[in-house]
Protein backbone atom coordinates (compact mmCIF):
# COMPACT_ATOMS: atom_id res chain seq x y z
CA UNK A 1 0.00 0.00 0.00
CA UNK A 2 1.33 3.66 -0.22
CA UNK A 3 1.64 5.53 2.72
CA UNK A 4 3.07 8.69 4.49
CA UNK A 5 5.99 7.79 6.65
CA UNK A 6 7.87 9.49 9.10
CA UNK A 7 11.24 7.77 9.84
CA UNK A 8 12.55 9.53 12.28
CA UNK A 9 10.98 12.60 14.54
CA UNK A 10 11.52 15.95 13.45
CA UNK A 11 9.85 18.27 11.19
CA UNK A 12 7.23 17.26 8.91
CA UNK A 13 9.06 17.98 5.47
CA UNK A 14 10.88 15.00 6.06
CA UNK A 15 7.85 13.15 5.81
CA UNK A 16 8.12 10.22 2.38
CA UNK A 17 5.44 8.56 0.62
CA UNK A 18 6.24 4.96 0.08
CA UNK A 19 5.05 1.63 -0.36
CA UNK A 20 4.28 0.01 2.41
CA UNK A 21 3.33 -3.84 3.57
CA UNK A 22 -0.78 -4.03 4.83
CA UNK A 23 -1.36 -3.84 8.39
CA UNK A 24 -3.45 -6.76 9.56
CA UNK A 25 -6.14 -6.40 11.98
CA UNK A 26 -5.36 -7.41 15.77
CA UNK A 27 -7.84 -8.72 18.20
CA UNK A 28 -10.35 -5.94 18.67
CA UNK A 29 -9.31 -3.78 15.47
CA UNK A 30 -10.94 -2.66 12.24
CA UNK A 31 -9.26 -2.80 8.91
CA UNK A 32 -10.22 0.41 6.58
CA UNK A 33 -9.46 0.82 3.21
CA UNK A 34 -8.99 5.03 3.49
CA UNK A 35 -10.64 7.61 0.91
CA UNK A 36 -9.28 10.28 2.54
CA UNK A 37 -7.59 11.93 6.10
CA UNK A 38 -7.88 15.07 7.69
CA UNK A 39 -4.33 16.73 8.97
CA UNK A 40 -4.76 17.50 12.48
CA UNK A 41 -2.26 20.21 14.94
CA UNK A 42 -1.75 17.05 17.57
CA UNK A 43 -0.18 15.31 14.07
CA UNK A 44 2.34 17.85 14.02
CA UNK A 45 3.39 16.97 17.60
CA UNK A 46 3.64 13.29 16.71
CA UNK A 47 5.63 13.85 13.98
CA UNK A 48 8.04 15.95 16.38
CA UNK A 49 7.85 13.64 19.02
CA UNK A 50 6.41 16.33 21.32
CA UNK A 51 2.80 14.33 21.97
CA UNK A 52 1.69 12.57 24.83
CA UNK A 53 2.03 9.48 22.90
CA UNK A 54 4.69 8.40 20.89
CA UNK A 55 4.99 5.97 18.07
CA UNK A 56 7.87 4.40 17.36
CA UNK A 57 9.70 5.71 14.03
CA UNK A 58 8.80 4.45 11.64
CA UNK A 59 5.45 4.73 11.55
CA UNK A 60 2.72 6.07 9.08
CA UNK A 61 1.12 9.47 11.20
CA UNK A 62 -2.58 10.83 10.64
CA UNK A 63 -5.26 10.52 13.41
CA UNK A 64 -8.22 10.50 11.31
CA UNK A 65 -9.23 8.52 8.33
CA UNK A 66 -12.65 7.96 6.60
CA UNK A 67 -13.47 4.58 4.12
CA UNK A 68 -14.55 1.12 3.63
CA UNK A 69 -14.10 -1.39 6.43
CA UNK A 70 -11.88 -3.84 4.50
CA UNK A 71 -11.97 -6.39 7.45
CA UNK A 72 -12.30 -7.26 10.69
CA UNK A 73 -9.98 -8.60 13.70
CA UNK A 74 -11.52 -11.28 16.29
CA UNK A 75 -13.67 -10.23 18.38
CA UNK A 76 -15.80 -7.50 16.51
CA UNK A 77 -18.86 -7.17 16.45
CA UNK A 78 -21.37 -3.80 15.51
CA UNK A 79 -19.32 -3.52 11.92
CA UNK A 80 -19.43 -5.12 8.77
CA UNK A 81 -17.25 -5.14 5.65
CA UNK A 82 -17.89 -3.10 2.95
CA UNK A 83 -19.20 -0.45 5.69
CA UNK A 84 -18.79 3.33 5.15
CA UNK A 85 -16.98 4.68 8.23
CA UNK A 86 -14.57 7.05 10.07
CA UNK A 87 -12.06 6.02 12.42
CA UNK A 88 -9.37 8.15 14.58
CA UNK A 89 -6.45 7.14 16.78
CA UNK A 90 -2.96 8.21 17.54
CA UNK A 91 -1.64 7.26 14.15
CA UNK A 92 -2.11 4.96 10.92
CA UNK A 93 -4.13 7.28 9.43
CA UNK A 94 -1.74 8.69 5.82
CA UNK A 95 -2.11 5.30 4.32
CA UNK A 96 -3.88 3.56 1.80
CA UNK A 97 -4.90 1.06 4.45
CA UNK A 98 -5.22 1.73 8.32
CA UNK A 99 -5.84 -0.23 11.43
CA UNK A 100 -8.06 1.23 14.18
CA UNK A 101 -9.35 -0.12 17.75
CA UNK A 102 -12.87 -1.10 17.23
CA UNK A 103 -14.21 1.84 20.28
CA UNK A 104 -12.60 4.40 17.72
CA UNK A 105 -14.53 3.66 14.22
CA UNK A 106 -18.11 5.38 14.03
CA UNK A 107 -20.60 4.51 10.80
CA UNK A 108 -21.47 7.22 8.50
CA UNK A 109 -24.18 8.28 7.07
CA UNK A 110 -24.78 7.98 3.06
CA UNK A 111 -25.09 11.60 2.58
CA UNK A 112 -22.04 12.04 3.89
CA UNK A 113 -19.09 12.52 1.66
CA UNK A 114 -15.58 10.84 3.21
CA UNK A 115 -13.67 14.04 2.96
CA UNK A 116 -16.44 15.71 4.99
CA UNK A 117 -16.69 12.63 7.51
CA UNK A 118 -12.37 12.70 7.85
CA UNK A 119 -12.98 16.52 8.16
CA UNK A 120 -15.56 16.03 11.08
CA UNK A 121 -14.49 13.23 14.12
CA UNK A 122 -11.91 15.31 15.54
CA UNK A 123 -12.61 18.92 15.26
CA UNK A 124 -16.35 19.01 15.70
CA UNK A 125 -15.63 16.16 18.00
CA UNK A 126 -13.50 17.97 20.25
CA UNK A 127 -15.79 21.08 19.98
CA UNK A 128 -18.86 19.52 20.77
CA UNK A 129 -17.68 17.46 23.71
CA UNK A 130 -16.04 20.99 24.90
CA UNK A 131 -19.22 23.25 24.54
CA UNK A 132 -21.64 21.06 25.84
CA UNK A 133 -20.09 18.27 28.57
CA UNK A 134 -16.92 20.58 29.48
CA UNK A 135 -18.52 23.90 29.43
CA UNK A 136 -22.13 23.51 29.78
CA UNK A 137 -22.97 26.26 26.96
CA UNK A 138 -26.16 27.79 27.51
CA UNK A 139 -28.69 29.65 25.08
CA UNK A 140 -27.87 33.18 25.33
CA UNK A 141 -24.23 32.91 26.71
CA UNK A 142 -21.31 34.32 25.30
CA UNK A 143 -18.65 32.28 23.63
CA UNK A 144 -15.16 33.63 22.70
CA UNK A 145 -13.18 31.42 20.70
CA UNK A 146 -8.97 31.97 20.29
CA UNK A 147 -7.95 31.09 16.85
CA UNK A 148 -11.22 30.86 15.34
CA UNK A 149 -10.42 29.86 11.54
CA UNK A 150 -8.40 26.60 12.55
CA UNK A 151 -10.52 23.35 12.18
CA UNK A 152 -11.19 22.81 15.49
CA UNK A 153 -11.66 25.94 16.14
CA UNK A 154 -13.97 27.16 13.41
CA UNK A 155 -15.76 23.95 14.25
CA UNK A 156 -16.43 25.70 18.13
CA UNK A 157 -17.63 28.82 16.32
CA UNK A 158 -20.34 26.71 14.44
CA UNK A 159 -21.35 24.81 17.27
CA UNK A 160 -21.49 27.42 19.45
CA UNK A 161 -24.23 29.14 17.07
CA UNK A 162 -26.55 26.28 17.05
CA UNK A 163 -26.56 25.87 20.27
CA UNK A 164 -27.88 29.41 20.72
CA UNK A 165 -24.77 31.47 22.00
CA UNK A 166 -23.41 34.97 21.07
CA UNK A 167 -20.04 33.93 19.69
CA UNK A 168 -16.88 36.41 19.06
CA UNK A 169 -14.30 34.75 17.08
CA UNK A 170 -10.83 36.20 17.57
CA UNK A 171 -7.91 35.73 14.69
CA UNK A 172 -4.97 37.02 13.21
CA UNK A 173 -5.88 38.68 10.20
CA UNK A 174 -8.79 40.30 8.79
CA UNK A 175 -9.20 37.16 5.43
CA UNK A 176 -9.25 34.88 8.61
CA UNK A 177 -12.32 36.66 10.68
CA UNK A 178 -14.33 37.08 7.49
CA UNK A 179 -14.29 33.17 7.21
CA UNK A 180 -14.94 33.69 11.08
CA UNK A 181 -18.08 35.09 9.99
CA UNK A 182 -19.45 32.86 6.92
CA UNK A 183 -19.04 30.39 10.38
CA UNK A 184 -21.74 32.61 11.81
CA UNK A 185 -19.72 34.86 14.18
CA UNK A 186 -21.88 37.19 16.03
CA UNK A 187 -18.46 39.64 16.50
CA UNK A 188 -14.84 39.21 15.64
CA UNK A 189 -11.58 40.81 16.88
CA UNK A 190 -8.70 40.81 15.29
CA UNK A 191 -6.07 40.51 18.03
CA UNK A 192 -2.81 41.60 16.08
CA UNK A 193 -4.43 45.16 15.58
CA UNK A 194 -6.93 45.30 18.87
CA UNK A 195 -6.53 44.84 22.43
CA UNK A 196 -8.51 41.30 22.87
CA UNK A 197 -9.35 42.24 26.54
CA UNK A 198 -10.36 45.74 25.97
CA UNK A 199 -12.96 44.76 22.77
CA UNK A 200 -14.51 41.59 25.02
CA UNK A 201 -15.18 44.11 27.27
CA UNK A 202 -17.17 46.53 25.03
CA UNK A 203 -18.76 43.44 23.28
CA UNK A 204 -20.03 42.12 26.24
CA UNK A 205 -21.21 45.22 28.06
CA UNK A 206 -18.51 44.74 30.65
CA UNK A 207 -19.94 41.33 31.53
CA UNK A 208 -16.97 38.86 29.53
CA UNK A 209 -17.04 36.13 27.94
CA UNK A 210 -19.46 33.18 29.84
CA UNK A 211 -16.82 30.19 27.69
CA UNK A 212 -13.54 30.94 26.37
CA UNK A 213 -12.81 28.13 23.89
CA UNK A 214 -8.79 28.23 23.86
CA UNK A 215 -6.90 25.99 21.20
CA UNK A 216 -3.93 28.63 20.96
CA UNK A 217 -2.68 28.71 24.96
CA UNK A 218 0.74 31.21 24.39
CA UNK A 219 0.40 34.96 25.06
CA UNK A 220 -3.38 35.34 24.21
CA UNK A 221 -4.20 32.70 27.28
CA UNK A 222 -3.76 35.75 29.71
CA UNK A 223 -5.62 38.63 28.53
CA UNK A 224 -7.94 36.14 27.18
CA UNK A 225 -8.86 34.74 30.89
CA UNK A 226 -9.14 38.10 32.37
CA UNK A 227 -11.97 38.45 29.59
CA UNK A 228 -14.01 35.93 31.45
CA UNK A 229 -17.15 36.34 32.91
CA UNK A 230 -18.04 35.71 36.69
CA UNK A 231 -18.37 31.81 36.54
CA UNK A 232 -17.38 31.82 33.51
CA UNK A 233 -15.67 28.37 31.97
CA UNK A 234 -12.31 28.54 30.63
CA UNK A 235 -11.90 25.64 27.88
CA UNK A 236 -8.22 24.28 27.49
CA UNK A 237 -8.61 22.66 24.00
CA UNK A 238 -4.31 23.03 23.13
CA UNK A 239 -1.23 24.97 22.77
CA UNK A 240 -1.03 25.78 18.47
CA UNK A 241 1.01 29.04 19.60
CA UNK A 242 3.85 26.18 21.20
CA UNK A 243 4.06 28.09 24.95
CA UNK A 244 2.11 26.23 27.65
CA UNK A 245 0.38 29.29 29.93
CA UNK A 246 1.07 29.75 33.17
CA UNK A 247 -2.37 31.65 34.60
CA UNK A 248 -2.02 32.94 38.14
CA UNK A 249 -4.64 31.08 40.04
CA UNK A 250 -5.82 34.51 41.63
CA UNK A 251 -8.00 35.47 38.75
CA UNK A 252 -10.10 32.19 38.89
CA UNK A 253 -10.61 32.83 42.64
CA UNK A 254 -11.44 36.43 42.05
CA UNK A 255 -14.10 35.48 38.98
CA UNK A 256 -15.17 32.60 40.11
CA UNK A 257 -14.14 30.82 37.53
CA UNK A 258 -13.15 27.32 36.42
CA UNK A 259 -10.42 25.95 33.88
CA UNK A 260 -11.49 22.86 32.33
CA UNK A 261 -9.41 20.35 30.31
CA UNK A 262 -10.17 19.17 27.19
CA UNK A 263 -9.01 16.03 25.13
CA UNK A 264 -11.22 14.13 23.09
CA UNK A 265 -8.99 10.76 22.59
CA UNK A 266 -9.70 10.67 26.79
CA UNK A 267 -12.84 11.44 26.57
CA UNK A 268 -13.66 8.90 23.94
CA UNK A 269 -11.94 6.12 25.96
CA UNK A 270 -13.64 6.66 29.08
CA UNK A 271 -17.07 7.87 28.16
CA UNK A 272 -17.32 5.76 24.58
CA UNK A 273 -21.45 6.02 24.97
CA UNK A 274 -21.41 9.30 25.11
CA UNK A 275 -18.57 10.37 22.76
CA UNK A 276 -20.47 8.02 19.98
CA UNK A 277 -23.89 9.59 20.49
CA UNK A 278 -22.33 12.90 20.39
CA UNK A 279 -20.96 11.69 17.18
CA UNK A 280 -24.53 10.74 16.04
CA UNK A 281 -25.76 14.08 16.92
CA UNK A 282 -23.13 15.68 14.76
CA UNK A 283 -24.10 13.64 11.54
CA UNK A 284 -27.48 14.90 11.83
CA UNK A 285 -26.71 18.53 12.14
CA UNK A 286 -24.69 17.88 8.93
CA UNK A 287 -27.22 15.87 7.23
CA UNK A 288 -29.88 18.23 8.12
CA UNK A 289 -27.55 21.25 6.59
CA UNK A 290 -27.21 22.72 10.33
CA UNK A 291 -23.32 22.32 10.44
CA UNK A 292 -21.27 22.46 7.29
CA UNK A 293 -17.44 21.23 8.08
CA UNK A 294 -15.22 23.71 6.22
CA UNK A 295 -12.76 22.34 4.28
CA UNK A 296 -9.35 24.52 3.45
CA UNK A 297 -7.84 22.25 0.36
CA UNK A 298 -7.87 18.77 -0.82
CA UNK A 299 -4.46 17.23 -1.81
CA UNK A 300 -3.32 13.99 -3.17
CA UNK A 301 -1.78 11.68 -0.51
CA UNK A 302 1.51 12.45 -2.54
CA UNK A 303 1.75 15.80 -1.35
CA UNK A 304 1.15 15.55 2.42
CA UNK A 305 4.24 17.83 3.34
CA UNK A 306 2.66 20.15 0.98
CA UNK A 307 -0.65 19.91 3.11
CA UNK A 308 1.26 19.59 6.62
CA UNK A 309 2.83 23.30 5.02
CA UNK A 310 -0.98 24.67 4.98
CA UNK A 311 -1.57 23.99 8.43
CA UNK A 312 1.89 24.71 10.11
CA UNK A 313 1.60 28.12 8.43
CA UNK A 314 -1.75 28.93 9.79
CA UNK A 315 -2.60 29.55 6.43
CA UNK A 316 -5.81 26.78 6.80
CA UNK A 317 -9.45 28.18 6.75
CA UNK A 318 -10.50 25.24 7.91
CA UNK A 319 -9.31 21.35 7.55
CA UNK A 320 -6.52 20.23 4.93
CA UNK A 321 -7.82 17.02 3.70
CA UNK A 322 -5.57 14.06 1.71
CA UNK A 323 -7.30 12.67 -1.06
CA UNK A 324 -6.76 8.57 -0.22
CA UNK A 325 -8.83 6.76 -2.61
CA UNK A 326 -12.10 7.36 -5.15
Amino acid sequence: MRAALCTEYGSHDKLIVSDEPDPIPEPGQVLIDVHAASLNFADLLVIRGEYQFKPEPPFVPGAEAAGVVAALGDGVAGLAVGQRVTSFGVAGAFAERRVADVGMVISIPDEITFETAAATTMAYGTAYNALVQRGSLGQRETLLVLGAAGGVAAAAVEIGKVLGATVIAAASTDEKLDFCRSMGADHTINYTTEDLRQRVKELTDGVGADVIYDPVGGDLAEPAFRSIAWGGRYLVIGFAAGAVPAIPLNLPLLKVASIVGVFFGSFSGKQPRIAAANLAEISRMIVSGELNPPITEILPLERVIDAFDLMASRRAMGKVILKVAG
